[in-house]
């Protein structure tokens, strides 16, 4: 039977690239791999068929004698191994399998001789307002895991030591001839830590750790905000058999204040006033973040919702020499629980005002009156 063109094969033209070239035969690699269908011979006469025109067109030299005499260039044995699975054939594609299968024989990071990192571990702090303000360093308890003292992390029992695994010879991986191909499979007899441990050390049990309670020191900078994180390296749980140890993040998060609201930097405040002192002014002390007092002056004829702010009185920029500013609010308190006399001088007061002493009010009564005025004359015009 015939050969079809390598490039038909591939499903690329003569002028691809070698990226293109790649990413067609890995996607139709994939397709038809003889794992994926399994007792499927004709997937897996494609699968051969791929692999040999992938082999031919992705050498340089190969696809330019194949461009010029076709299958005949690789004829009476000349091809160099086109028609098999010549020896460079499993690193073109142990990405491959990889892919399919998760088993990149440890290239992303192998255990090495059985140690591996320990996790992370999270701890969640409540700070308060004024402690994000000043900064603090806090004294923490975790339970964790740490080293084991008896046989100093290596999991063996002391006077012994970790031997190579007999079953891969300390690579932590077999390999498995399957059919035309050879895959690498994680050792079961050591799970891939290519070390097995004879004699266990009987305070961690082999794992070369234990749980302990730790006391920590927690540095928090000044200016920190509701979900800072701070890492700290090293201070997670132990790996095992000696491995490295992984980090521990501090996640922190601010209680509510009763007098501010943050923003960023900057801090807000609502502070009521009577209605007097808004209408004559007057002035008033609002507390600091920083413990001190601020005196606020309130000009006459102030409004409800007026806001004062007050430069450099509000939380410093973490890492940063500047600092916010605080932002006080006033609303005007209406009066309650008035006595008669008190009633009698603000229905006296009313009848003394006028347009200069309410404008806003005497304003919108009168667009009001315009307002309806024009409505009555468009009704007296459509009868």
């Amino acid at each position: 039977m015939s050969k079809r063109d390598y490039y038909e094969v591939l499903g690329v033209a003569r002028t691809c690239g070698e990226a293109e070239l790649k990413a067609a035969f890995r996607k139709l690699a994939m397709q038809h791999h003889p794992d994926r269908n399994p007792g499927d011979t004709e997937c897996e006469h494609k699968f051969k068929e791929l692999n040999e025109a992938y082999d031919v067109l992705k050498d340089g030299d190969k696809r330019a004698a194949y461009d010029r005499f076709g299958h005949a260039a690789f004829e009476q044995g000349t091809g160099g191994g086109a028609h098999g699975f010549g020896a460079d054939f499993a690193s073109t594609f142990s990405d491959i399998f990889e892919d399919l299968f998760g088993m990149g024989g440890g290239r992303r990071g192998g255990r090495g001789q059985g140690r591996e990192r320990g996790s992370d571990l999270r701890y969640n702090m409540e700070i308060s307002l004024e402690e994000a303000f000043e900064g603090k360093t806090a004294q923490i308890r975790i339970p964790t895991s740490v080293a084991c003292e008896a046989c100093s992390g290596t999991g063996a029992k002391a006077g012994s030591k970790p031997k190579a695994c007999a079953t891969c010879g300390g690579a932590g991986k077999i390999r498995h001839a399957q059919g035309f191909f050879t895959l690498e499979r994680t050792c079961p007899t050591c799970q891939g830590r290519g070390q097995v441990i004879e004699n266990p050390c009987p305070s961690c049990s082999g794992a070369g750790r234990v749980t302990r309670e730790r006391n920590l020191s927690v540095n928090i900078p000044a200016g920190v905000e509701d979900g800072t994180r701070i890492r700290l390296a090293g201070e997670g749980e132990a790996g095992l058999r000696g491995g490295p140890a992984g980090d521990l993040y501090i996640f922190l998060s601010l209680t509510p204040h009763e007098f501010f609201q943050r923003d960023g930097a900057d801090l807000h405040c609502r502070v009521p006033i009577s209605m007097v002192t808004a209408a004559i002014g007057g002035e008033f002390e609002v507390p600091a973040i920083d413990g001190s007092q601020t005196r606020v002056k309130v000009p006459a004829g102030s409004q409800a919702g007026r806001r004062f702010r007050l430069s450099g009185k509000g939380m410093p920029v973490l890492r940063s020499k500047q600092t916010g500013d605080m932002y006080v609010q006033v609303s005007v308190e209406t009066p309650q629980n008035l006595t008669k006399r008190q009633r009698e001088l603000l229905a006296e007061f009313e009848k003394l005002s006028s347009e200069a002493t309410q404008p806003e009010s005497a304003g919108f009564f009168s667009r009001v009156k315009d307002f309806l005025d024009g409505l009555g004359n468009r009704d007296s015009h459509s009868e």
